[in-house]
């Protein structure tokens, strides 16, 4: 799901004010946000791998992690790169600015430059490309092959339809799928509510050929798709298997979940930080704070152990990037410290 988030603007003046004037934005220093995301994933990646070896841990986004640096010339990032088995992008060559526009060659040459030190360690890559018209679909698959990207081009950034185009799906087969790099294609389906039953959804799926699909734990009602629930859906139409992979945000909260609390309407906890101003009901977390991190994993309560006990394949991580929110404004802070330093009565902050 595609994440923006847009800070305000620290402009610095001097003028006569008082030290109680300034405000510096909300967020703790000297912590590496790049490496607490890291090890919050590789921490997901153990102990679901402990309790099913087999378990896929897929990230979406937020790719700068695979080096130490974020840059293609960095070190690869080990312990990272082998506790995942993929990686997910979205708006590889269409939907970065706008959706069914083509992404900048800029920006496609330099997210490809990092998946392939992820695809090169062995790690499968998921691409999400926003497109509708037909011939910007037909040339999402195309360019993604040539890269050796598995893709699936997605006529509504909404992820609630199966696409009607491609008739056939691309790289369509009847293989039994029991590992996530024999899959040629998938599909991303995280949001039923166009669906009028847990028996519709299923049946829609089934009637297909997808080799993976990532989809939801949870249905419009609340429940949770049961395991049998999902060893139905592995099926495909021609009588092969698929993957079935849940979705699941870790790096924002969202306030449709079960784990939601009313009391956090007025009063939010300390790890809760900004709403997200383009998905209404999304929270910024402080990701790396254990009381979050307890919601998600760890324990039989937790969210991925749900996921688990319905017996998915795996699971697909969104919000990764969530720790440039946090990179941004730590350099907030950092402007707010250095405007302090500036002599007493002589500095003012003013945002807009």
């Amino acid at each position: 799901m595609k994440n923006q988030f847009f800070l305000p603007l620290l402009i610095i003046t001097c003028a006569a004010c008082h030290d109680e004037d300034l405000q510096a934005p909300p967020s703790p220093l000297n912590i590496d946000y790049r490496q607490e995301m890291r090890d919050y994933v590789i921490g997901i990646s153990q102990y679901s791998k402990a309790l099913h070896p087999d378990f896929l841990v897929i990230p979406q986004n937020g790719i700068e992690l695979v080096t130490d640096n974020g840059e293609e010339d960095g070190s690869p990032d080990s312990d990272y790169l082998t506790a995942i088995d993929g990686n997910g992008q979205e708006d590889m060559f269409y939907g970065y600015d706008n959706d069914d526009e083509a992404t900048p060659s800029v920006e496609s040459i330099y997210l490809m430059g990092l998946l392939d030190v992820s695809k090169n360690a062995g790690n499968t890559i998921l691409t999400t490309d926003y497109c509708s018209t037909e011939a910007h679909m037909d040339d999402s698959y195309t360019q993604n092959e040539s890269h050796g990207y598995i893709s699936f081009a997605a006529d509504q950034r909404e992820l609630d339809n199966i696409p009607s185009y491609p008739i056939s799906i691309h790289g369509e087969n009847a293989e039994i799928i029991t590992i996530l790099g024999e899959a040629k294609n998938f599909l991303y389906l995280i949001n039923p509510g166009e669906f009028t039953s847990k028996t519709a959804f299923i049946e829609a799926v089934t009637s297909t050929n997808y080799d993976l699909l990532i989809m939801d734990l949870f249905f419009t009602d609340g429940s949770v798709f049961s395991a049998s629930e999902v060893e139905q859906l592995r099926s495909k139409a021609n009588g092969g298997k698929r993957l079935v992979i849940a979705y699941m945000s870790i790096g924002e909260a969202e306030n449709y979940r079960y784990y939601w609390n009313s009391e956090w309407n007025t009063n939010k906890p300390d790890w809760m930080d900004a709403e997200n101003p383009d998905w209404a009901g999304n929270y910024k977390v402080r990701y790396w704070e254990p009381e979050w991190q307890s919601i998600i994993y760890g324990n039989d309560g937790s969210y991925l152990k749900k996921i688990l006990d319905s017996n998915f394949d795996g699971v697909y991580l969104d919000i990764i990037d969530a720790f440039e929110y946090f990179e941004n404004i730590g350099i907030l802070n950092t402007r707010y410290i250095k405007s302090q330093k500036v002599s007493s009565g002589k500095t003012q902050v003013t945002s807009t």
